[in-house]
């Protein structure tokens, strides 16, 4: 029998979701600093940036990786890679060069619980039942899913959504049944959720995170005439239609590295 402390709260740490086997634990501020990050540490805590942490409770079940994402297993838990032979193989590497996510996942499967690594980053715990079982995400933002869910690549189906969109030639599609785990550049808060029902969604720049399978992206201009574009400062914009729904950050993906609040600092005489 294992048992540790970090799936208990804390003064430190505190469960703030719970979906499917995946449970999210958020450090209220780190403590992990010294005299001269210290300062940096307590005003990133008031604006919202902590450190978090997602646990899966796994029994007898299986649950997928992002590759280097795994910190420790605890139990009766074995890892294995996600392929399925040879051919699996070519289509996940050939997937990997196009949408940035690494060609092979590690799979943990038994009784336990494994704990991933901690991230500055927001984490979303999505049901793909609220999908309709198929969704599109941004590059990078894939961190774990339970078995029952399939990665795969989206390709654009337009030449102009493809050259011109700004969301990348391929994207990754989640779909199946479960829970998947997203690393999120904004909190779930300030994303803006926009859902169609046989409509239209404009979007200026590349702001959307995450949409439905089901809708057709393209990309057009923003008035029916270039020169009408052109004198209304709009130009292109990315165009959703059909049924499905839409995740939206309010500011443009753009991402900035966490690690720049604790820099290392050389003293005279010290380290």
């Amino acid at each position: 029998m294992v048992r540790s402390d970090i799936l208990n709260d804390s003064p430190l740490r505190r469960k703030v979701e719970e979906r499917g086997c995946f449970s999210v634990y958020e450090y209220e501020h780190d403590v992990s600093v010294n005299e001269y990050s210290a300062m940096m540490a307590y005003f990133a805590s008031q604006m919202n940036v902590r450190k978090r942490q997602i646990i899966a409770n796994l029994d007898n079940s299986s649950v997928i990786l992002q590759r280097g994402a795994m910190q420790m297993m605890m139990g009766a838990v074995e890892s294995e890679t996600d392929l399925k032979g040879a051919g699996d193989f070519v289509k996940k590497f050939v997937g990997s060069t196009v949408t940035g996510e690494t060609a092979i996942k590690p799979k943990f499967t038994g009784t336990g619980a494994v704990v991933l690594e901690p991230t500055y980053r927001f984490v979303l715990l999505e049901d793909l039942a609220d999908w309709d079982g198929k969704m599109i995400i941004e590059d990078g933002m894939f961190l774990a899913c339970e078995n029952t869910v399939e990665l795969s690549v989206a390709a654009r189906t337009t030449v102009s959504s493809a050259v011109f969109g700004g969301e990348g030639l391929f994207n990754t599609r989640l779909s199946g049944k479960g829970i998947v785990a997203l690393e999120s550049k904004v909190p779930r808060e300030e994303i803006i959720t926009v859902e169609l029902k046989d409509d239209v969604l404009k979007v200026d720049g590349s702001m959307a995170i995450a949409w439905s399978d089901s809708l057709k992206f393209t990309v057009e201009r923003s008035t029916k005439t270039l020169v009408g574009s052109a004198v209304s400062g709009e130009g292109l914009v990315n165009v959703y239609r059909g049924t499905g729904k839409v995740l939206i950050a309010p500011v443009d993906n753009m991402m900035w590295d966490p690690s720049m609040l604790f820099p290392k600092v050389n003293v005279k005489g010290k380290g």
